[in-house]
């Protein structure tokens, strides 16, 4: 009797330390997308933006979500996949390598990934669950700013 119970509280404590091993994880919806996107659309139409491409990928960097606006190079499409893809990826956002490369990290050109600015995690608990990317609009910093707008969204 005394091995059975025995065995009973190595097994349950076996189960609890496993449980704590496992951190929970987040996952963009195609509903989160929709209303990341829409943040961003938001964002560039009321600050005149000519158009631009609104990528939206999860963690690692395989494309959800993508919209092109009207007026909008068709290349930009690309780039926008890109720089969200870049910015899950390396969970920081895509003007810090850009920063980097303009004051002389010149190396950084070489990992692959599109270093151009416009891309930017998107954050959930603490935790980075995707990115958005965009491209296409009147200014780098401009896709950067429409990038920040959707990646603020409440997803709550």
């Amino acid at each position: 009797m005394n091995a059975i119970k025995l065995l009973t509280i190595s097994t349950l404590l076996i189960t609890q330390a496993a449980w704590a091993q496992v951190k929970p994880t987040y996952l963009l919806t195609q509903e989160s997308c929709r209303k990341i996107a829409a943040s961003a659309r938001a964002f560039a139409t009321t600050n005149a933006a000519p158009g631009g491409s609104i990528a939206i990928v999860d963690a690692g960097g395989h494309l959800l979500y993508l919209e092109r606006m009207d007026n909008t190079f068709a290349q930009a499409a690309e780039v926008s996949w890109q720089k969200a893809r870049t910015a899950a990826l390396f969970r920081k956002t895509t003007k810090t390598f850009e920063d980097n490369i303009n004051t002389g990290r010149v190396a950084l050109t070489t990992v692959g990934p599109v270093m151009l600015q416009g891309g930017v995690p998107i954050v959930y608990r603490g935790e980075v669950i995707g990115a958005i990317g965009v491209s296409g609009t009147k200014s780098a910093d401009q896709d950067t700013d429409v990038a920040n707008a959707g990646a603020a969204t409440q997803l709550d």
